[in-house]
């Protein structure tokens, strides 16, 4: 006997258990050896990262497509490993010696820090993979695999030698995001963009003077926020001041230590006569072109823009564009973001060396960290009379997502992969339709990157990563190869013909290991993240082995994944499957939609609102989670997730359960030799017909990446039709006194059709499904296999037209009877007349057959038959045929027709004030997003409320 209620906690990590100790999920089970491969790789999650919602819906997704595909029969590999996310670990182990007040890692050096990150990783990394095992993840974990393991080190090594010597990969000195804090160039991704207003204010036309303290406390609060206007004095051809000054604006006023230029439109007739000139810059008197850019705006700060390419990514292109007019990268910073300037060659480079203010700049300023120097840069030029003012400016400043710390567009050398050469057969590949995005729109962000694509930096500043296979010789070259004894070797025989070595010199460095160390000496960086992921989909399957499983599962089937990392890692493994396969990595690409709080907004720490997945997995059980978000995945649209929408669920769990129990306690138990194109009983063969319309529903929307659709199609299915229309039906059958043979044909059909719901629903509830499965009961054997090894419901039953008539008429009656007793007010106890208006033969036999039924689900007193509907009656049409209830005396019709013409006016009234909003120019630049998606939302509402109020009011003029 079935226990009464389902608890998720007990079942949970039986099933789970079960699943992995007979191999459910291995790829390349013998009795698939000849079936069809069907292969995901999952996006590896950070080896130091929990389950997020975000990661809760993307394994979701993942998991329905490879249980569908599996029962389908086919070979699955749905391929699991995890990222060795490279600052984020390190960041997580350098905190970790620091709580431990143990040595840091430079003290340490290189080779103690990674083995204390190994042993780390071996203890307490990883953790996430069992929380995408208790989310129902039907990986392979037996294939598990990291992204630093000894295979994928491997193919990175491999990839980066061979692209260094077609020359796709080289070093070059271009502008980064550099994080100060860990001194390492960081990717687009890892920077988040944060507004910030200051409150300082200050014009030199103010009666107060200026206050160098009173601007030392704003900025200690706030160090950004602030628009300063600084003034450049003009000089003529012979380099004297001609008392004319060019005004520019900027928000990082010690950069312009670093200024090489000030740019103004070429169609600003403000400084037209400008154009062409110098400005003596202020604090250093390096003499820097005016040069006319479009980019300088002329409607934005003073018009013109002060150029420093070694710090700000625009000027860096501004700077190329001119560079025949003597505009140069200064780098004015170290790597910790501190003023430089001692020694820098570059900044002293066209200053006279007769100029005190530069010398008193450096004296001042050198070695300063970059808001004290802006602080005092500010004072410098207000001292000087070249401060015109300053003003609180919002405006979006980049920081690190990890340190937290305002990120530095820096100039340095950095290791880069010629991106745009890579990009031409990706961007080929979609245009060709061999790999499809759905939703189809996000091909455009993927072309629109793809076609403006820069060169991308592959190098970081870190110790934890594949260290860049690259190492230097005394005379300058460098040699790239797959080991050190290789890339020594060449650089050997290289040092000898280039005359930078003897042969016996280079013999006695050869036969030295410690000389040969000495003299060769490796490129310290480490390869970004990002370039072992884009070789994700053939490296976990054993590429540069040419292995049985990157026969089988390359190209891979789908990829599943969020719009983020279309750039970063989507386009980037399509370089790469191309150019080291010559095919696609995987044939469609789905991308979903993020899950928000339930009234739109993103979820985040400081705003409260995050929602942990594993706290719903405890509380509402894991199905019930996947249900949800299955249930929400509209493509193109943001989830909006609460925990009543779970909890909404975790009911619908509660209904198949009580089902199920149901129908053992009235004796539906599974006959082995059940022959569903036999039964002969109208109502059993309705519900063998929508059961095969749920199958094939479910099967093409999952086939379509309509997740909702079909998580709504099974939904409908099990909740309306089977469990309150069919087991309602059945009762009299199921219930009655005799034990005949359409009793048996009802348990029977019952219990064929809650195995075809067990197995419909598996991919969306694998362990509630899994367990109704193995519950004993019925004739024959017990199962033969796991549910989750299939089969999928066959949908090929020929549903009957009559039984379909019959009981959907029955259905459709009663159902527009509930729904017109609703909306007419009709109060809940009344029993009603039903007439049906010139009925047919047909509709007669079915209303006599049914009609003890008909009236106890719709409360009827009666059924009549009639050539016209009563005066004062509700009519309805049911499948063309005309049904009528009395009103009058029952339903104060004046009353009720008054109430909705209110009702219906105040809706209007409330949809015409949101579209005042929604059609608001200005509502909708500046209200958040979740708000204006709120005021949609409710105009959406109050129209589907004002349709149904217009048919009941209908509905009153016809009585």
């Amino acid at each position: 006997m079935m226990e009464k209620t389902f608890d998720p906690a007990a079942v949970e990590g039986r099933i789970s258990a079960q699943w992995e100790a007979e191999g459910a999920f291995r790829a390349g089970r013998p009795e698939r050896a000849a079936a069809e491969p069907f292969c995901i790789v999952i996006p590896p999650p950070n080896v130091t990262g929990n389950l997020h919602m975000g990661h809760a819906l993307n394994n979701t997704l993942q998991d329905i497509l490879c249980r569908y595909h599996r029962m389908k029969g086919k070979d699955v590999l749905w391929q699991p490993g995890t990222d060795h996310a490279g600052i984020a670990t390190q960041m997580v182990v350098e905190r970790q010696l620091m709580e431990r007040q143990e040595p840091g890692r430079r003290e340490m050096g290189r080779e103690k820090f990674l083995e204390r990150v190994w042993a780390w990783k071996a203890e307490s990394g990883g953790a996430i993979v069992n929380q995408l095992k208790r989310l129902g993840a039907s990986c392979d974990w037996s294939r598990e695999r990291f992204t630093m393991d000894e295979g994928l080190s491997k193919a990175v090594i491999k990839v980066f030698v061979q692209l260094y010597r077609e020359k796709l990969i080289y070093k070059d000195k271009r502008l980064v995001n550099w994080d100060p804090q860990f001194q390492t160039a960081i990717s687009d991704l890892e920077v988040v963009q944060v507004e910030c207003r200051g409150a300082f204010k200050w014009s030199r036309g103010d009666e107060a003077p200026f206050d160098t303290a009173a601007l030392g406390k704003a900025l200690a609060k706030n160090p950004n926020g602030h628009l300063y206007y600084l003034e450049y004095p003009i000089v003529d051809e012979e380099g004297e001041e001609t008392g004319e000054k060019l005004t520019v604006a900027t928000t990082r006023p010690e950069t312009m230590l670093g200024d090489t230029a000030v740019a103004v439109h070429p169609d600003d007739e403000r400084y037209r006569h400008l154009q062409g000139k110098k400005a003596r810059l202020p604090l250093v008197g390096r003499l820097i072109a005016i040069v006319a850019d479009a980019y300088a705006d002329p409607e934005k700060g003073a018009g013109a823009v002060k150029i420093t390419p070694a710090h700000d990514f625009n000027d860096f292109e501004v700077g190329r564009r001119h560079a025949a007019e003597g505009v140069r990268a200064i780098n004015i910073l170290d790597s910790e973001a501190r003023i430089q300037l001692k020694g820098n060659i570059a900044f002293f480079e066209g200053v006279p060396t007769e100029d005190h203010d530069c010398a008193r700049t450096v004296a001042v300023l050198d070695g300063l960290d970059r808001f004290e120097a802006r602080k005092r840069v500010v004072a410098m030029m207000e001292t000087l009379g070249l401060l015109a003012k300053i003003e609180p400016h919002t405006h979006m400043v980049p920081h690190g997502d990890r340190s937290g710390v305002v990120i530095e567009p820096w100039l340095t050398d950095q290791w880069y992969a010629d991106a745009k050469a890579l990009a031409e057969p990706a961007l080929k590949a979609v245009r060709d339709g061999r790999t499809l995005f759905t939703p189809k729109n996000w091909e455009k962000t993927y072309f629109d990157w793809l076609e403006n694509i820069q060169p991308w930096c592959i190098s970081r500043q870190l110790w934890w990563g594949h260290q860049i296979p690259a190492w230097y010789a005394p005379w300058g070259a460098v040699y790239v190869a797959e080991s050190e004894a290789q890339a020594c070797g060449e650089a050997l025989a290289d040092g000898v013909e280039r005359g930078a070595l003897t042969q016996d010199e280079a013999d006695a460095i050869a036969a030295d290991p410690q000389r040969l160390t000495e003299t060769f000496i490796r490129d310290e960086d480490v390869l970004d993240t990002w370039f072992s992921s884009a070789l994700w989909p053939f490296s976990t399957l054993g590429w540069p082995d040419e292995t049985p499983e990157l026969k089988r599962f390359y190209p891979t089937s789908v990829l599943v994944t969020g719009f983020d990392i279309i750039f970063f890692w989507v386009a980037r493994m399509m370089m790469m499957g191309l150019h080291f396969r010559q095919e696609i990595p995987f044939r469609d690409v789905y991308i979903h939609a993020l899950v928000r709080d339930e009234k739109g907004a993103k979820m985040s720490k400081s705003k409260g609102n995050v929602i942990d997945p594993l706290a719903l997995i405890d509380r509402y059980g894991a199905d019930s989670l996947r249900f949800t978000l299955a249930a929400m995945a509209a493509q193109g649209r943001d989830i909006k997730l609460s925990t009543a929408r779970v909890e909404g669920y975790r009911n619908f769990a509660t209904k198949l359960w009580n089902a199920s129990r149901f129908a053992e306690m009235n004796g539906c138990l599974r006959k082995a030799a059940f022959d569903p194109g036999a039964v002969r009983e109208p109502l059993n063969k309705w519900i063998l017909g929508e059961t095969a319309k749920a199958v094939a529903e479910t099967a093409l929307a999952i086939e379509s990446f309509r997740f909702n659709d079909a998580a709504n199609a099974v939904y409908r299915f099990v909740w309306n039709i089977f469990c309150d229309w069919h087991l309602e039906l059945a009762k009299p059958v199921l219930q009655g006194g005799e034990d005949g043979a359409a009793r048996a044909e009802a348990q029977a059909t019952i219990a064929y059709v809650l195995d075809e719901i067990f197995a419909l629903l598996h991919p969306f509830m694998p362990f509630l499904t899994e367990e109704l499965w193995a519950i004993k009961g019925g004739e024959g054997p017990p199962r033969a296999q796991l549910l989750a090894l299939g089969p999928w419901p066959q949908s090929d039953f020929v549903a009957d037209p009559k039984a379909e008539a019959e009981i959907g008429w029955l259905v459709d009656l009663v159902s527009e009877i509930r729904s017109v007793r609703s909306e007419m007010g009709v109060p809940a106890g009344a029993q009603l007349p039903l007439t049906l208006v010139g009925a047919d033969a047909t509709i007669v036999a079915a209303a006599k057959n049914w009609g003890e039924t008909i009236q106890r689900l719709a409360r009827v007193t009666e059924i009549g038959f009639a050539d016209s509907a009563p005066a004062g009656s509700a009519q309805m049409i049911v499948r063309g045929a005309l049904a009528a209830i009395p009103l009058a005396g029952i339903v104060d019709i004046a009353a009720e027709r008054a109430r909705l013409a209110k009702e219906i006016a105040k809706e209007r009234k409330e949809v015409a004030g949101i579209d005042g909003k929604l059609g608001n120019a200005d509502f909708l630049a500046r209200a958040p997003e979740e708000v204006v998606e709120e005021n949609r939302e409710r105009r959406e509402a109050a129209i589907e409320r004002i349709a149904k109020m217009e048919a009941a009011l209908a509905r009153f003029d016809k009585a």
